[in-house]
């Protein structure tokens, strides 16, 4: 299992390193385009060229840049199916794909076909060039195959803007209307009659404005499930048209696809729920389609989402078969948690649905009205996927990272949703959660990945920096182009900032111990004193943390803020917990700290009640395989109230990190923890795909027992700890290891003595452990 965790990262390093190294000589290709280039949103064009080679290569490796996105065929064989991301790693660059084209060239003549879809519009997650283009450079083993003017392009006429509504402002993609009696039929394949398309036009070279340098992609290309049969369909008739809604095994992102008869002219709706009833307020994004006449086929390749496809056709048309194609991205759902609370089960499993959806060329906010990067629910969704997925997810949180900084101001501040063409200003509080220990160095405790954040540590540096310090030893409140701190009421803004830029100084002072910056590290150290006296001196009033000039409700979110941050220490956690019994002003983002500050009180009994009660109505909806962006839908939500938003996902986290106790302790799982915190459950089991192999733990909680099961990957350690100290006697695989409250010496597990008063700990290698504690 460990292999096959790791399989796909060695398999994705050797065909980016491939492409890179050929990025290192001159590109020749250039872009291309039809003989005025295109700048109208919503334009695809349709590309051609034909070459020869001697033999077949087993490998060649292709560079393919566009804007926006593209399909690929070569002989007729659809090789990339929505190929390119959305622009940029910064605000004046694109990024590429390398693609093995070797598999699909034959000797002789061969067929290149690229249809390429221009959004034109700048969105929350993308920033148009202002033209549609395409970059093709395949130099590899005996193949000379380079974009220019010697290529045919043309505008595909049958894909159309559709009427109002259009989407809002946040998107990029437009509604796509395809007119099927205007269609270019079989301009993919091989024996089409290119004659009469027109020759392409040369814009410019790689490098060139309007699309800046190249950067490889960082991800993965999407899984694509292949086309699939709905669960189920039912009709709903008019005396106009019959609206066919199809329901989907969960919410996923999926292109719609029709099979039918009509006569032409018959003007189909596709859309889904979430379009129709669960729009967070407001538009998004369908596709239509008109008929030519006889027997058709369509797929809309703009991709939607939801629980339900809506096609909407009018009387007359003879449907023959309706399916749907869900693509996402690579990544395999290989985390698990299963207890004895069949509610903890179902918030999970929705949780883990949730951040899927929510990821694609960036982690989203939502999938419908706005796939934006915002970056506090980047961070959430980013710590959620390294239990919930398998390792290759890890290249997402890389790529969300690696924007911050990219598009860095001058002037070190940072902001987000990057990827923008619209969008500019910080969130002060959003900002110090992704750059510190929540965001940046979680990811590096994850992965191992040390090239990333000594990379990234010096913009992380200059914007911290940046923030003014008070005459107190804390930070002046930072406005930012947004002040928010979250949805809702009773939000005590200036400890709630402050909390956030202690964690960030703490994740940044980690990171220079990592690289070795022993000068970095020991004034950070230095600040963190001087700012946790401060803060508490300024904010603790002997039964809550609050600013002396607020006077609205005591804020629950800075409570769990200054306990995970370490700001509170223990003596304090009676008190909070009366705050944390009695205010509920948390959004779901929030709340998955509040949640978690329970646990580090070691409250978890309390803190899943009180989180059992918020998230009642979402997790116990049986409509949604999905978390709300509120407490609940529409009106009832914050934000506009979209009904699959991952960060009401932290509870997975929760779960997984201290319930279960699976933890990384040294960076990329070389040494793991497994400190389960049972609470009231009963019996609970957690497998995760970590870097370094899969992780399983298990554990029986009876009056008389504690039983934990941990399975220890190859080459790694682990820190196992039995809640409670009361115990008789405790085994090891069989044999006696403690008793009557002193270790028993032997060859398999050292006692791990780190003052915890809570767990009697150990420490082991690799292989299949379990220890049965008797009280």
């Amino acid at each position: 299992m460990k292999l096959k965790g790791l399989l796909f990262i060695l398999l994705f390093a050797t065909l980016t390193a491939s492409a890179q190294q050929s990025t290192d000589s001159v590109w020749k290709a250039q872009w291309i385009s039809t003989a005025i280039p295109q700048s109208k949103p919503n334009t695809w064009l349709a590309y051609r060229a034909h070459f020869t080679i001697a033999s077949a290569p087993k490998q060649a490796i292709a560079k393919i840049a566009s804007d926006s996105k593209y399909w690929l065929w070569i002989n007729g064989k659809m090789v990339v199916f929505e190929g390119g991301l959305k622009r940029g790693p910064n605000p004046t660059d694109s990024y590429y794909d390398a693609v093995d084209i070797g598999p699909y060239l034959k000797s002789g003549e061969n067929t290149i076909a690229v249809m390429v879809w221009y959004f034109g519009i700048n969105g929350f997650s993308h920033k148009s060039s202002g033209t549609a283009g395409l970059l093709f450079d395949c130099e590899s083993n005996g193949v000379n195959l380079l974009s220019s003017g010697t290529w045919k392009c043309t505008v595909l006429a049958a894909y159309q803007s559709a009427l109002k509504p259009t989407p809002n402002y946040r998107l990029s993609e437009s509604n796509i209307l395809f007119d099927a009696r205007l269609a270019l039929n079989g301009w993919q394949k091989i024996g089409y009659d290119d004659s009469k398309m027109p020759a392409a036009s040369v814009c410019g070279a790689a490098g060139a404005a309007p699309w800046g340098n190249l950067v490889l992609r960082p991800i993965p290309f999407w899984k694509d499930y292949g086309l699939k049969n709905y669960v189920s369909q039912r009709v709903s008739s008019s005396a106009i048209a019959d609206t066919i809604i199809c329901q989907l095994p969960y919410d996923a992102q999926v292109t719609p696809y029709l099979k039918l008869y009509a006569v032409a002219g018959q003007h189909i709706t596709i859309c889904t729920d979430n379009y129709l009833f669960f729009n967070g307020g407001d538009d998004n994004i369908r596709g239509e389609y008109i008929t030519t006449g006889g027997r058709q086929e369509y797929e809309s390749l703009g991709w939607l989402n939801g629980h339900k496809v809506y096609y909407i056709i009018p009387k007359g048309v003879k449907v023959i078969a309706l399916k749907f194609r869900e693509t996402g991205y690579n990544t395999e759902l290989a985390g698990s948690f299963k207890s004895s609370d069949g509610f903890l089960n179902t918030l999970w499993k929705k949780a883990q649905r949730t951040l899927y959806i929510n990821m694609r060329d960036n982690f989203m906010d939502c999938p419908d009205r706005e796939r934006a990067q915002w970056t506090g629910d980047a961070t959430m969704e980013s710590g959620d996927s390294f239990y919930a997925l398998s390792p290759s997810a890890g290249l997402l949180s890389k790529k969300w990272l690696s924007e911050l900084v990219g598009w860095q101001r001058p002037d070190s501040s940072m902001f987000a949703p990057v990827p923008t063409g619209n969008w500019s200003s910080e969130l002060p509080g959003q900002m110090a959660a992704s750059v510190g220990y929540y965001g940046l160095w979680n990811y590096y405790l994850n992965t191992g990945d040390k090239q990333t954040i000594a990379a990234l540590y010096g913009g992380v540096k200059k914007y911290l920096d940046s923030w003014k310090k008070d005459d107190k030893g804390t930070i002046a409140l930072r406005r930012g182009g947004w002040p928010w701190g979250d949805w809702g009421e009773n939000i005590d803004m200036q400890p709630l900032e402050d909390a956030w830029y202690y964690m960030a100084i703490k994740g940044l002072q980690n990171m220079a111990v990592a690289l070795n910056k022993p000068a970095d590290a020991a004034k950070y150290a230095l600040y963190m004193q001087t700012f946790k006296t401060s803060f508490n001196g300024q904010f603790w009033n002997g039964t809550a943390y609050r600013n002396p000039t607020y006077h609205d409700k005591t804020d629950d979110r800075t409570q769990a803020l200054a306990v995970i941050s370490g700001l509170a220490d223990k003596d304090k956690y009676p008190a909070l917990l009366n705050v944390f019994k009695t205010e509920e002003h948390a959004s779901p983002y929030m709340e998955k700290y509040v949640l978690e500050a329970m646990f580090i009180m070691g409250d978890e009994d309390e803190g899943l009640t009180r989180f059992k009660k918020r998230f009642a109505t979402m997790v116990n909806s049986p409509g949604f395989t999905t978390l709300f962006e509120g407490w609940g839908i529409g009106k009832d939500g914050f934000g506009g109230g979209t009904v699959n938003h991952a960060w009401s996902g932290g509870g997975l986290e929760v779960l997984s990190e201290y319930l279960c106790g699976i933890a990384p302790v040294e960076a990329g799982y070389k040494t793991f923890q497994v400190i389960p915190q049972p609470g009231p459950v009963k019996s609970a089991s957690a497998q995760i795909s970590s870097v370094a192999g899969i992780i399983k733990s298990s554990f029986i909680n009876k009056p008389a027992l504690f039983k934990l099961s941990v399975s220890v990957p190859e080459e790694t350690m682990a820190i196992i700890g039995l809640p409670c100290t009361a115990y008789r006697k405790i085994k090891l695989n069989g044999k006696v290891i403690w008793r009557n409250g002193k270790y028993v010496t032997n060859s398999k597990a050292a006692l791990f003595d780190d003052g915890d008063v809570g767990h009697i700990k150990f420490k082991v290698g690799d292989g299949k452990w379990t220890f049965r504690g008797l009280k």
